[in-house]
């Protein structure tokens, strides 16, 4: 009962100890208190309670029950740190049992076993059990035997053979009411789902197991550990880092397991270190370096140095002993089978490479680039990463290029199980060492057609294909409005100055749950969506030049792209340019508002001279034609209207030059409706909205109470043009949560996604709607490009605050070119051209841009 029922067994021991019980009744009863002491509250108080246990079934003379005893016992002194004693009590425990009592010591012990990550171990325990627990019909201690079973062959790579046993394992499950065995098959299933490479599945499986363990008021520490190496691998380090510090809390709180700390401390590290937190990742791992090796748990410690060891390369120089380090610990982690072991391996030789040891180098890199040949996608990641650096030390720019290919493709594939657009963007990140790699190799070979090609390969690929459409979900529908409404109702107290913590608590939970239930939607087939074609890129580009502009080694090539060839000019550093984007981004805010005329000369300058980075020499080779600016996603926010050779021109702003090309191909919907949308507490109140109702006769306007989200959505999908005047929010630290305000809360990036399609030409009229935050390896999260991928083939937004009174005249002239036949970028274009001399209204200008083709 205390696995099935934990309260309801505390309760019923307690209360057998106040009847004055039997040695034999109070022994059991100490030791029922000690494993739920174990599992879910103090280690010293368990402790106490299963020595009592033990005593009392010495007295008892019972040598059954206290061969069961010692083991319970065996495993608490393990979780405590203390594995000699532990190992002793099993000891004991094997020699006092016989038959059934036997095989459920020896299942306790293999175990322990696991934990001490002594496998093979493990394995042989759980072969002398089974077959006696299988033969007295004992379900429970069967399924937990082939759940352990399963738990062995996933750390050591065997996932089918996992999978039979947790299959095995949960009918029987199905058959007895432990109910925390099942929350626990639940997680298990969640753990082999992430081993054959499901993220989607085992996210689902995980929330699921932990919806189970709150039912029954347990702990979920190992939980968490599992969550966060699913989190990691699904590019949310943050988030993982987050959960594993939480739950080390909780853990000292109550005193609970040293084995579980020591664990949360190691996934603490590893998400530090994935989130580029070397100090944090250092700290972490060396805490658990000292606590796995008290416990003396070989396995679990050199996955800890592991993790020390790539956070002290990152945090200082390669050296001779930093090499040595790496190839210790990845004879380690080879020894015992452990897939990690390529890892060290090829950290050992990317140093031993920095410090001009090429021999030592390729030895190490040889063991490393073995991975690439099977295991989940990671590991073979790891193993492409090592052959493209073993081409490199070469000299073979062509075995460079195909290593980078080849595991490229891979991403590829495990990137499109993904549903969520954000998981397939920040999943990138796995590949951004690969795209590097070939982006060099292509500069060396002096080819700007194969640059553009490999700038391409792995830039804006979230926008490649449409995201997973969310399910039909009743929960996930009534948590998008749940949020809505808590949303708007914590908004109108913060505009109060009467803040109410109560519901800010309540909206972060609802944030949680929608990403939650929008990371278990799985993706479409393996496959990376549309695959980019230089030649069809130039056919269609016509008299239109595209500059993309790729970063190699911090510094910035533009590439020419028109007139049927590709052309590279070496443009100045990226740093320098993200800081010159900076001075012009706050200049802009400054001039938004009346009496920051001083601040103009400043930012015309300070558009200069991104000039001079951005566009180099290519700027006198522009034509006279359209211009498609594509940067990459540090350089996002820069107003390229701004730029003097740019200023005049039909421009456009695209993620990717594919993304471009594939809003150029998007059809417009038959019917042409155009929906315009006024939100409320505007300063102008939407001015331009009457306006533009009066010229398109046919318009669906929505404003006041017809402006919600429910309907708005219905209105928008399939449109021809949609024009929302509404304030727009940015969340960094969340950008599907992005909104627009409409008058029953805000209309958020998840919204949009629900839309089959979305319009054709949409104009965002309000503040800092196209802010995006930059993620993965080259990836933009945020409205516009959520847009793109659903059917949007252009978009006009703002990357900086505008004066409401100044975008009223902005926005008509705009709507007055397209009702000309212009497309977005020429009639944006010809209304910067119409507009007032001041500061205030050329900063307006500036400050909006054309997104896409239409």
């Amino acid at each position: 009962m205390v696995f099935a029922d934990p309260a309801e067994a505390r309760a019923r021991a307690e209360a057998l100890l106040r009847t004055g019980a039997s040695p034999l009744h109070a022994g059991v009863a100490h030791q029922v208190l000690g494993i739920w002491e174990r599992d879910f509250g103090d280690m010293r108080t368990a402790l106490g309670h299963l020595r009592r246990a033990r005593d009392l079934s010495a007295r008892a003379e019972s040598a059954e029950r206290e061969a069961d005893v010692l083991a319970t016992l065996g495993v608490a002194l393990v979780h405590a740190g203390r594995t000699r004693q532990g190992l002793a009590s099993f000891e004991r425990g094997v020699a006092r049992g016989t038959g059934h009592t036997r095989a459920r010591v020896l299942y306790r012990r293999a175990y322990v076993w696991w934990v001490l990550g002594r496998h093979r171990e493990a394995l042989e325990d759980v072969r002398r059990a089974l077959p006696v627990l299988r033969q007295v019909r004992d379900d429970i201690w069967t399924a937990r035997a082939l759940t352990l079973r399963a738990t062995v062959h996933l750390a050591v790579g065997a996932v089918d053979r996992a999978a039979a046993d947790f299959t095995a394992a949960e009918r029987l499950w199905g058959t007895t009411g432990q109910e925390h065995d099942k929350a626990d098959a639940v997680e298990s299933r969640g753990l082999a789902a992430f081993r054959s490479g499901d993220i989607p599945a085992a996210l689902r499986l995980l929330d699921e197991a932990e919806e189970r363990y709150a039912k029954l008021g347990t702990p979920t520490f190992m939980l968490s550990v599992r969550r966060c190496e699913v989190l990691m691998a699904a590019g949310l380090a943050p988030e993982a880092l987050t959960e594993a510090d939480t739950a080390i809390a909780q853990l000292d709180r109550i005193g609970g397991q040293s084995t579980r700390k020591a664990e949360l401390l190691l996934a603490a590290a590893r998400a530090a270190r994935s989130a580029g937190d070397p100090h944090t990742a250092t700290a972490r791992a060396a805490d658990a370096v000292r606590l796995f090796a008290g416990q003396r748990r070989t396995w679990w410690e050199a996955h800890a140095r592991l993790v020390l060891t790539e956070a002290r390369s990152v945090s200082g120089r390669g050296s001779g002993r930093l090499v040595a380090d790496a190839a210790a610990v990845a004879e380690r982690l080879a020894s015992s089978g452990s897939p990690a072991a390529a890892e060290a391996s090829l950290l050992a030789g990317r140093t031993a490479l920095a410090l001009d040891r090429p021999r030592e180098a390729e030895r190490h890199l040889e063991a490393a680039a073995r991975s690439r040949r099977g295991g989940p996608p990671q590991a073979r990641v790891t193993g492409w990463v090592a052959q493209a650096l073993r081409a490199r030390a070469a000299g073979s720019a062509r075995g460079v290029l195909e290593a980078c290919r080849r595991g490229l493709d891979v991403l590829d594939d495990h990137r499109m199980t993904l549903g969520a657009s954000e998981l397939r963007a920040r999943v990138t990140a796995q590949g951004a060492e690969l795209a590097a790699l070939a982006q060099a190799a292509s500069l060396a070979q002096g080819s700007p057609r194969r640059l553009l090609e490999w700038s391409e390969r792995w830039r804006a690929t979230v926008l490649s294909a449409p995201p997973a459409r969310p399910p039909a979900d009743p929960a996930l529908l009534g948590s998008l409005t749940a949020y809505r409404e808590i949303a708007a109702r914590a908004e109108e107290a913060r505009a109060g100055g009467r803040p109410m913590p109560a519901l800010e608590r309540e909206q972060r939970r609802l944030e949680r749950e929608i990403r939650s239930r929008t990371h278990h939607m799985r993706g479409d087939a393996p496959g990376g969506g549309d695959r980019f074609d230089t030649g069809r890129l130039l056919d269609r580009l016509g008299g239109t030049r595209l500059v993309e502009l790729a970063v190699v080694d911090g510094r910035v090539h533009v590439l020419l792209c028109g007139n049927g060839r590709v052309r590279r000019f070496a443009g100045g550093s990226l740093d320098e340019a993200v800081t010159e984007a900076e001075h012009v981004q706050a200049g802009l805010r400054r001039l938004a508002h009346p009496g920051g005329e001083a601040r103009l000369p400043l930012v015309a300058a300070a558009g200069r001279r991104l000039e001079e980075l951005l566009l180099a020499g290519a700027a006198a080779h522009l034509g006279s034609g359209p211009v498609v600016i594509v940067p990459p996603g540090s350089l996002h926010r820069v107003p390229w209207a701004l730029l003097p050779a740019l200023r005049d021109r039909v421009l456009s702003v695209s993620p990717s030059a594919g993304s471009w090309l594939r809003a150029r191909e998007t059809e417009p919907p038959p019917g042409g409706r155009h929906v315009l949308v006024r939100g409320p507490g505007l300063a102008t109140g939407g001015a331009e909205v009457p306006g533009l109702a009066g010229r398109h006769g046919g318009a669906t306007v929505l404003e006041g109470e017809g402006a919600q989200v429910p309907r708005v959505l219905a209105e928008l999908d399939g449109a021809a043009l949609a024009h929302l005047a509404a304030h727009g929010t940015f969340r960094a630290d969340s950008p599907l949560f992005s909104a627009l305000r409409m008058t029953d809360g805000p209309l958020i990036v998840h919204d949009f996604e629900r839309l089959a399609r979305s319009p054709y030409r949409i104009i965002l009229s309000s503040c800092d709607t196209a802010r995006l935050a930059s993620v993965g390896a080259d990836e933009l999260l945020g409205l516009v490009t959520a847009l793109l991928p659903l059917g949007t083939a252009g978009v006009v937004a703002s990357s900086a605050p505008v004066n409401d009174a100044a975008v009223v005249p902005l926005m008509l002239a705009l709507h007055k070119g397209l009702d000309a036949g212009l497309s977005l970028a020429e009639a944006l274009r010809d209304a910067r051209a119409v507009q007032p001399a001041d500061p205030v209204h050329q900063a307006t200008g500036w400050a909006f841009a054309a997104f896409g083709a239409a």
